[in-house]
């Protein structure tokens, strides 16, 4: 577990399906995450956190207020190549009321630390639609660089979006 002054990451478990289940279909939450604004079964969600909690190439945490001991969100390190020493981020604040209040940042600095000064990791990337200028605000408040976009790559609200490409190194992190 990782601990900042507000908030907790522990590994997330089956246990989480519910919770994640209601966030997952919240299309306010996706929509600014998920390429799919789909409708999903328990029996679907939980086998997706079945499959996220015991792969070998991802670690997933539940983001936790600590005061009140509630889960507000996900963090998660994906596609972890330990021979490349890179791994991609997400991160969803799941409920609503928690957003534009600092628990992202938090959350993302507490994985940041334990990629690159345990994990050895060298790069932590992301991507995020364009759009999402609260998400870009955040990763460029904590180093991330832009190395790219993949243009018209979503269709939402009937407009095209890209998505955007960033990446924060390890010998950068440490510097700052």
């Amino acid at each position: 577990m990782f601990s900042s002054n507000r908030i907790n990451l522990r590994k997330a478990t089956e246990n989480d399906a519910p919770i994640y289940h209601k966030w997952r279909n919240n299309p306010v939450v996706m929509e600014n995450t998920s390429p799919n604004l789909d409708v999903y079964t328990q029996e679907e969600t939980e086998g997706f956190i079945r499959e996220i909690t015991n792969s070998i190439d991802s670690k997933c945490y539940m983001i936790e207020l600590k005061d009140q001991d509630q889960s507000i969100g996900i963090v998660s390190l994906i596609n972890i190549d330990y021979k490349n020493r890179n791994a991609e981020c997400i991160i969803d604040i799941g409920e609503k009321d928690y957003w534009s209040k600092g628990y992202g940042r938090e959350a993302m600095e507490l994985v940041l630390n334990y990629s690159f000064t345990e994990m050895n990791l060298h790069k932590v990337y992301l991507r995020f639609f364009s759009f999402n200028h609260r998400a870009m605000k955040l990763y460029e408040k904590l180093g991330f660089v832009k190395e790219g976009e993949q243009k018209e790559h979503i269709f939402r609200n009937g407009q095209w979006h890209g998505v955007t490409l960033m990446a924060i190194f390890q010998g950068d992190y440490l510097k700052s």
